[in-house]
Formats: C-alpha cells, structure tokens, sequence
C-alpha cells in the first residue's frame, strides 16, 4: 500500500476508538507502580557471576525491553548456545500485585501509536531488561547444538549477566557477533528444512508512523533477524523436548492447513503470480520463496491465516503435543517480559535442568495458563486486525471507483472471498457464477473509516 495521507487525524482517532473498544491499559495502577519501584531493589541471592561472559543483545535499534542475550562456544563438533533469558520471577512474586496484573494482561499489546506493557517500565525497561548498562540477573540456558542441527538442553542457571553490546538488525557486523553464529543459524535452517517444517516467515504488515503521518508497509524481515531467529528456535524445540520427556509444562500447538485450505492457497499463488508446481507440498514450495518480495509476502500471510493460529497446551500423558510450522514438539520460553506464559516456563525448565520439582505454584500455573494466553493472544490478534482495517480504510478513503485485479480464494452462498493482486488485502464481494482461482476486476464502491470497512464491487 502507499503511504498514508491522514490530513484529517483519522488514524489518531481511530486508534483511540480501538484502544477504547478492546479495554487497552493506558497505564498502570498507582498499587503496580508502587510494587514494581519495590521489587526492582530485590538484590539476587541465588546468581552465579557470569559477569566475564561476552553476552550481547540483538534486536529492533529501538527496543528497551530486552529478554535475551547470548554468547556461543564451540565444544568439539557441536556448538554451545548460552541464551540469557530475563529472570523475571525473580522480581515478581507468585500472587503479588505484579502477578495479578500480569495474568490480567496476558501479554504485551502493540499499537502504532505506543505499546500496553505486561510489565511497568521500571521492571520491563530497566531492572530486568537485559540492557548493557550493568548486570542483570538471567536465567542461562546452556543449549547444545549437534551439526545436524539437533538441539538439547545441556543444563540451565540462574546467574548475574553483562551485555557487552546492544546490536540491532539493521546495523549489526559480523564481527560484533559470536564466531560461531552464522554456523548455529546455518545448522538450524538446515534441520528445520529436514523436519519439513515451513521455511516462509512473513514479514509484519504493520502501520508505522512517519513524518508526522504514517505508513501501511511491510516491514521486511532482515537477515539478521532470521538468524537470530534460530537461537530462539533452538532453546524452544530443547526445552519443549525436556518438559515433554519430563511429562510437565505448556506447549505451542498448531494445526496444519486442511486439504480445502491447501486448495485455497494454490489460488492465492495464483494470484500473485507464483508458480506452484502441480506435485510441490505446501512446504517446498515456501522454501522457494522470498518474503521480502511483496507478492511473495502476501502469500505467507495468507499461509499464516490458513493455518488458524497456534494455541496452548498443558501436558496432558498420552498427546503429544505438535505444531504444524516448526514440524516438532515446540514450547515459547524466550519472551518472559513479553508474554506472562514464559515466566513459567523458564522456571519449569530452570527446575529440570537441575533434577529438581518443578514448583507447585508454577505446576498450576502451568494447566491454567492455556485459557489466560489464548485470551490474551485473541484479544492481541483483533487488535491487529482492526489496526489494519483502520489503516485500509484511511489508505483507501478518496479512492472510491478505483480499479483492481483479484482472484477468488473462496466461494460460497454468501459472498465470495478474494485477494487483490496489486496489494496484500482480502476482502468479500458478491459474485455469482465464480469459481476459486478465477480472475475478475473489483472497484473500491464505499470506505467507512469510521467502521473501518471498504467495500468492493464486481466491475469484470
């Protein structure tokens, strides 16, 4: 999409009503305030000093609330990730008023015109953010990477950390980085692409400000951000293993797209003019694409919505917890400043690293988290969607009667879903006689900004 001309505000005040309609936090309470300014003081007590470790950060230059840092070695043939995670339980205490507000929360909201924390400032952008202003205390994962690419948890401990550097993705040298990096990376696409998992991360369509103004965009995925990508990957797929083999934690889930979806998508790549071979998986064929192409974009977006999302599990003895996308067991333990569900996790998997019980508070924190996270995730997921109905409407508003070329994705009683081929929108119009994968030409008929809807019109 182009950029946005908001002479009118109609985005600020849009996003107020967003903001309004799914209950945003515009702050924290005077109590949580009060008990984060107390809790930052508490002094670790149960840190190893790994002070002298050559940790770094590397993340968007403007992130604060920093949750991991990493260091890597390399022992004989395989390869030793220690990944820093924020050791945010140390601060917050099981049922304080951090707590409670952290489980009301679920997680942190990301709204162009600012962000609703999980956690106040002080504690998420201060005491517990791994920034490189003075120790930190962390929980180490000690991750050992096979050359195949198999990763393992070689054990975990809770230790007072130093970031050497804040790198960020659009800048950062290879020689600011561990040796070894580009090697880890390399190790994990590769078992990644063994496993079948899918290989096509979408960039973000997201709504930026700029100029004063703003801008829908992709925001293209930096190689950088990949192969960091893969640490993450790596200590997931090690601590998912250990929690399944242990028969306790919480895990990410994911359906695989069904064979109606699968034929919905051949018609998506149809559009955007992507050869899909007749005998090529879903699977293959993303591995050939490239997401920083926009049509290439799209189409991982249009994966990621076929698949219907990820949810959370508990262990539950007899399932095995699976998730289409990483083609493996796979749990989210690397975002504790981010997602209330981390917090737990990380202390789930500190414990049996080190051969001990998980903790009862934690065990049943563990089966209540699924319901709390999806709701967060949900609410998180409308949110995004509204933002970017709101900026469609806006980029649209004016240009009523102007033409497109689309494809029919679907077609049913009511109305027939098709996706635009010049932009990354999808949208329904009533068409008769149509069939999926069949080309027309729509105009843009009616744009409400303020119901944030644009409606199309069958013209060919």
């Amino acid at each position: 999409m182009r950029s946005i001309v908001d002479h009118t505000h109609a985005l600020d005040s849009g996003l107020a009503a967003i903001r309004k309609q799914y209950d945003v936090p515009n702050a924290f309470a005077p109590s949580v305030l009060a008990a984060a300014d107390v809790a930052v003081k508490r002094a670790p007590t149960e840190h190893v000093d790994r002070t002298d470790w050559p940790f770094v950060t590397l993340d968007p230059a403007s992130s604060t609330d920093l949750d991991q840092a990493f260091t890597i070695d390399r022992v004989g043939d395989d390869l030793l990730l220690h990944y820093a995670i924020a050791d945010v339980a140390w601060f917050v205490n099981d049922g304080d008023v951090l707590d409670t507000e952290a489980w009301h929360r679920g997680n942190t909201l990301y709204l162009p015109d600012g962000k609703a924390g999980l956690y106040p400032p002080v504690l998420a952008e201060g005491a517990a953010s791994l920034l490189p202003d003075g120790p930190r205390p962390a929980v180490v994962f000690h991750v050992r990477l096979s050359p195949e690419g198999v990763s393992t948890l070689d054990g975990a401990e809770r230790a007072i950390i130093r970031s050497h550097a804040k790198l960020a993705y659009d800048n950062v040298k290879a020689s600011e980085l561990p040796v070894d990096f580009e090697e880890f990376a390399r190790r994990v696409t590769a078992a990644a692409e063994k496993r079948g998992a899918g290989a096509l991360s979408p960039p973000e369509q997201s709504v930026e400000r700029s100029d004063g103004g703003y801008r829908l965009e992709f925001r293209p995925r930096l190689a950088s951000e990949d192969k960091n990508a893969a640490m993450s990957l790596a200590t997931n797929l090690a601590v998912a293993d250990a929690m399944f083999r242990a028969g306790v934690g919480l895990f990410r889930v994911m359906a695989a797209p069904d064979e109606r979806a699968v034929r919905s998508l051949r018609h998506t790549a149809l559009a955007f003019g992507l050869a899909w071979g007749k005998d090529e998986s879903l699977e293959t064929f993303s591995r050939q694409l490239d997401p920083n192409r926009p049509a290439d974009a799209a189409f991982a977006m249009a994966v990621r919505r076929a698949g219907g999302g990820a949810d959370y599990v508990a262990f539950e003895a007899g399932k095995k917890p699976w998730h289409s996308a990483m083609a493996a067991t796979y749990a989210h333990v690397t975002a504790p400043l981010r997602r209330l569900a981390d917090r737990y996790v990380v202390q789930t998997a500190l414990a049996l690293a080190n051969g001990q019980e998980v903790p009862e508070p934690v065990r049943t924190a563990l089966s209540k988290l699924p319901t709390t996270m999806d709701r967060a995730e949900t609410i998180a997921s409308r949110i995004e969607r509204a933002v970017i109905d709101l900026a469609e409407a806006v980029a649209l508003h004016g240009r009523e009667g102007e033409i497109f070329n689309a494809v029919v994705i679907n077609d049913d009683e009511e109305s027939t879903r098709i996706q635009l081929c010049d932009v990354a929108v999808v949208a329904k119009v009533q068409a008769r006689g149509v069939r999926p994968g069949d080309a027309m030409r729509v105009k843009v008929a009616a744009v409400d900004v303020g119901a944030r809807t644009v409606e199309f019109q069958r013209v060919s």
